[in-house]
Order: C-alpha cells, then sequence, then structure tokens
C-alpha cells in the first residue's frame, strides 16, 4: 500500500481519483469502482502497490505487438482489479477480485531486477488494467527506462489525460483495446463509455507513444461489416500507420453461451481494414496463414512473418524494408 499521486481532495474527507476517466469520487473508507485505490482519512491509497498477483516471461507478440521489438520476450505482470467489468474477460479471476490483494511483495527496484534477470528488453504491465496501478506501473517504468529496459501497457484505454500525461515520459508503446463502436455495448457489456476510449488513443499518439489496437469480434455484437468499418475508419483518421489486430473471441467468464468468432468473420474485418487505408491490419487467435505476417505498405515484400506467436523470419533492414528501403514505422530497437 502507498498513497497514490493522482487524486485531489473535494469536500471533507472526500477524495478525487484522477487515474482514469471514471474520475470516481471516494468517500472515506471507500474504494473506487476498480477495487484497489481506497480513501484512507481524506488520503487516496494504492492498495496493490508492490503486489503483482502473476508474473511471466512472454513472447511480445503475445501482446499483441508487432511492430515493438518482434521476436523479444517481455517480463508480464499485472495485479488485481479492473475498472471495467467486462462480461467476457479472460483474466475475471484476477480483474474482478477486490479483497484479495495477494501476498507477493515486489518493490519497482525488484521488478526491474527481475527483467534484467529473465533477459527481457521490455515490460508489460498487463493481465488487468494497468490504469489502475499507474502510480506503481510509473515508478517501475522509470527504474526501467534507466537500465535501457522500454515499458509497454495492455490497455482498456480508459486513462484519464492526467494518468497518461503522468507516465508518458516512461511509456514506449500501448496497446489498446477499441471493444466496439457503439456506445450502448461499452455501458452494457463494459460499464463504460466509448468516447473516453476514442479520446485516450488520440491523446497516447499525439504524446508520441507508438499505439497498436486490438478489436476482440464477438459474433452478432461487434462484428457486423458496419461495426468494423467504423473502428477502421476512425483508426485511420488518427493514423493510417497505427497496427490494427483483430483477434477472434472465445466463449468465457459471463459470455460462455456466446458462439466464438469465425475466420470468415476475421477475414472480413481484415478486408475492412485494409479498405479503409490502414496499412497493417493483422488476426489473431485463429491461423490465418499470412494475415499476422507484416508486409511492406510499398512493395508489398513479406518482411516479418509469424506463426504462433513466434517469428520466424525478419527481413527489416534497420526499421526498413530490405528491397525497396520504406521506412517500416514501429519500435524496432
Amino acid at each position: 500500500m502507498k498513497k497514490a499521486v493522482l487524486f485531489e481532495r473535494t469536500e471533507g474527507k472526500e477524495v478525487r481519483c484522477l487515474a482514469c476517466c471514471h474520475y470516481c469520487r471516494i468517500k472515506d473508507g471507500n474504494k473506487g469502482i476498480c477495487g484497489v485505490r481506497k480513501n484512507i482519512n481524506g488520503i487516496l491509497y494504492l492498495m496493490v502497490y508492490g503486489k503483482p498477483i502473476s508474473i511471466a516471461v512472454d513472447p511480445v507478440e503475445k501482446k499483441p505487438l508487432f511492430h515493438f521489438l518482434p521476436g523479444t520476450k517481455i517480463l508480464s505482470f499485472g495485479t488485481v482489479g479492473c475498472n471495467f467489468k467486462c462480461e467476457f474477460c479472460q483474466n475475471w479471476d484476477i480483474s474482478q477480485e477486490r479483497e484479495d490483494y495477494g501476498s507477493n511483495d515486489m518493490a519497482p527496484d525488484e521488478i526491474v531486477k527481475l527483467a534484467k534477470e529473465k533477459n527481457t528488453g521490455s515490460i508489460a504491465f498487463t493481465y488487468n488494467e494497468p490504469t489502475i496501478f499507474v502510480e506503481y506501473a510509473h515508478d517501475i517504468a522509470k527504474l526501467a527506462k534507466k537500465q535501457g529496459i522500454k515499458s509497454v501497457f495492455v490497455s482498456n484505454g480508459y486513462e484519464s489525460k492526467e494518468s497518461l500525461e503522468y507516465i508518458s515520459k516512461y511509456l514506449d508503446a500501448i496497446n489498446i483495446d477499441l471493444k466496439s463502436f457503439n456506445e450502448k455495448f461499452y455501458l452494457k457489456v463494459c460499464k463504460a463509455q466509448l468516447k473516453h476510449v476514442l479520446s485516450t488513443i488520440k491523446l497516447a499518439h499525439k504524446l508520441g507513444i507508438w499505439v497498436e489496437v486490438t478489436t476482440l469480434l464477438i459474433p452478432d455484437m461487434n462484428d457486423s461489416d458496419g461495426d468494423t468499418r467504423q473502428i477502421a475508419d476512425f483508426i485511420a483518421s488518427v493514423s493510417s500507420t497505427i497496427p490494427w489486430h483483430v483477434t477472434a473471441f472465445h466463449p468465457d467468464y459471463k459470455m460462455e453461451d456466446t458462439h466464438a468468432t469465425t475466420k470468415k468473420s476475421l477475414l472480413r474485418a481484415y478486408k475492412t481494414g485494409k479498405k479503409a487505408g490502414l496499412k497493417y491490419v493483422y488476426t489473431g487467435n485463429i491461423d490465418l496463414d499470412g494475415h499476422e505476417t507484416t508486409y511492406c505498405p510499398k512493395c508489398g515484400k513479406e518482411l516479418i512473418k509469424r506463426e504462433f506467436m513466434s517469428v520466424t523470419l525478419n527481413d527489416m533492414k534497420d526499421g526498413k524494408c530490405s528491397k525497396c528501403k520504406t521506412g517500416i514505422e514501429g519500435i524496432w530497437k
């Protein structure tokens, strides 16, 4: 537990949390929506500071990040809690936990030390929503940067302006879930608002953080041609160089009765993204030959081939196409 940075006093001992777009007003003794930011006698505390609940070494492609240090390993960790309540969450057992913060104790320097021991070039704040433990992430990322280790958010995109600006100096990349382009979907399924996610994508890009976007296609909920076209058009309006990952849904949590995404649906979304002018569109969670490969947008050369989250070919040369020398957007070293 540690005093939070992102909050302000309101009336009496009530505080207003500034970490995410919910901007929770929290009375003394209560927690915010995330369940891990608690008002104790008029001071907001981060209850999960130093308490990772899950730690693993993953391929960076699993995040998914395809234009960020391809073929490398990344130290991934998260805490309990979340500011969303997604009915399809695959990590619901930790994200929806509100009481048991876990028995692990790892200070920021211990996380960075572990990343060095595991020889990972980056650290991912993932599994649950990192925005809710942004002070912990900030302190880790700041130390990691001094050691030449990069930092990544895998996020639902509900960072407040204050939160994103607070960590942006130390955050190299972010993958943001754009779950739908329908406000009703966000309100019903996630208990959140679409407009804030759109603002975060724009701001992250403006701040110079490398951005990739993921959309989990859920049958009959967000996979229509209209839905995917709106998402693709929005991403293209921010930048045609932002990679878009369209991934397959598998039944889980409160949506076990929903059908899994079909290959046909993924291919349709892929084509929609390309038609919207996006340079880099990828599919995921279902094996579709060639649709996880990075091609040169100018000459079409196969540059980075991936299979099951592993890089089997990397024909990039200093961030450029090895054939026509066109620069490929991303972070390559």
